[in-house]
């Protein structure tokens, strides 16, 4: 009986392991695909020329985090792109708030 128990223990531990890895990776990934998007590198670019927020930031350099994903504020649907995106520089750091129209071309052919 005691055999079967550790067994089973051991194969819990193992799943969780497994199903942690596998959530955390997931986060990663979206993480990655929210950062090679056309609308956040839009939004970063207007933040680094403008000078006054740059200067107020401290920066260069200018840190760009990670978005958390459960923020009401990160949304993407049809047509818009909306992200909060933290940021610091050597003074102080703060959000980049982002509201962007995704321009969709569709092709409609008959």
């Amino acid at each position: 009986m005691s055999r079967s128990t550790s067994l089973l223990q051991q194969m819990t531990i193992f799943m969780t392991v497994v199903t942690g890895g596998g959530c955390a990776m997931m986060y990663y990934l979206m993480q990655k695909n929210f950062a090679k998007a056309e609308y956040y590198h839009l939004a970063l670019e207007q933040l680094k020329n403008n000078s006054t927020a740059m200067a107020s930031l401290g920066a260069p350099p200018l840190k760009i985090h990670n978005i958390h994903l459960t923020d009401r504020h990160n949304r993407i649907d049809n047509s818009s792109a909306k992200l909060k995106i933290p940021v610091t520089g050597s003074k102080t750091g703060g959000y980049l708030y982002t509201d962007t129209l995704l321009n969709r071309s569709h092709d409609f052919t008959s």
